[in-house]
């Protein structure tokens, strides 16, 4: 793993005591600390991590704020907050080590494409002063149908999860393309985390990497890799104030996901150490 190697995509998760959950989420997650973070890190040879707001929190980041505080410089944060929050409070949050905003459309259950191109609109005027980005986590379609504001916003565009792109899809589909000419004309960031969100079964190892080769072929600058530990999960038959277990995936697996996507040393060092260096200002 080259030096400065950054896992661009964690969750923190408390004690439920400390860190109260919304009554509305649609799982609940066991701890997972910043101590099982840097074993984590440590596992795979990284040295920073961009910590993500998860949905289960809503709009307050305190747990994912003290982890920064805890991580003492090696981390970086993504916020979610409501388009009420004051400008004070951004520039509170940019000096605790947050360099993002997360627009989760997915957890909220929202596919309205026109209220999400005046969020992106909206957002991006009030942080450009900062230098912050907006992380977008969407279907594909929602994705391609907005492409046109993503393509024309003034701050840096990260789409989670292999842009929502599910294993074996055409990479001649049109919503593919457009997120691919997304990624070619530098609108956006694209982040290889999680296969197992677009590949269910996990059996699709192949057209995963596939996907991930189209994207660096594209681009290779504006492409992240993260690892989305702890890997949230809402179990088969439970509720969602019962606490599901993490998926089982296992270093070993992460790491030859790194190997078999970013096989050339020279792609491994932009995307783990340099890109993630530029965007989160490390």
């Amino acid at each position: 793993m080259p030096a400065g190697a950054c896992d661009c995509h964690v969750h923190i998760i408390g004690d439920r005591a400390r860190y109260p959950m919304v009554d509305d989420r649609h799982y609940t997650p066991d701890v997972a600390s910043v101590l099982d973070l840097q074993q984590h890190m440590d596992a795979l040879g990284l040295t920073r991590a961009v910590i993500v707001q998860p949905s289960v929190y809503g709009t307050d980041n305190s747990c994912m704020l003290d982890a920064l505080h805890a991580m003492n410089g090696a981390a970086r944060g993504v916020v979610v907050l409501d388009r009420e929050a004051p400008d004070a409070l951004l520039h509170a949050f940019d000096a605790c080590g947050v360099r993002g905003l997360r627009l989760n459309l997915e957890s909220s259950g929202s596919l309205d494409v026109t209220r999400m191109r005046e969020d992106l609109q909206a957002w991006a005027q009030r942080l450009q002063p900062l230098g912050w980005h907006l992380q977008v986590y969407a279907s594909l379609g929602v994705i391609a149908q907005a492409a046109p504001v993503l393509a024309e916003l003034s701050v840096p565009v990260v789409l989670d999860h292999f842009a929502g792109v599910l294993a074996g899809t055409s990479l001649e589909d049109a919503n593919v393309q457009t997120v691919l000419r997304l990624i070619s004309t530098g609108a956006a960031y694209v982040k290889l985390s999680a296969p197992y969100r677009i590949d269910p079964s996990q059996t699709a190892d192949e057209a995963v990497t596939a996907l991930a080769t189209a994207f660096i072929a594209s681009n290779p600058d504006r492409v992240l890799w993260a690892s989305d530990w702890p890997h949230t999960n809402r179990e088969p038959g439970k509720s969602p104030h019962e606490v599901s277990a993490y998926r089982r995936i296992g270093t070993q697996k992460l790491a030859q996901g790194i190997d078999s996507w970013f096989a050339d040393e020279a792609i491994r060092q932009r995307v783990l150490v340099s890109n993630a260096a530029r965007l989160y200002a490390f």
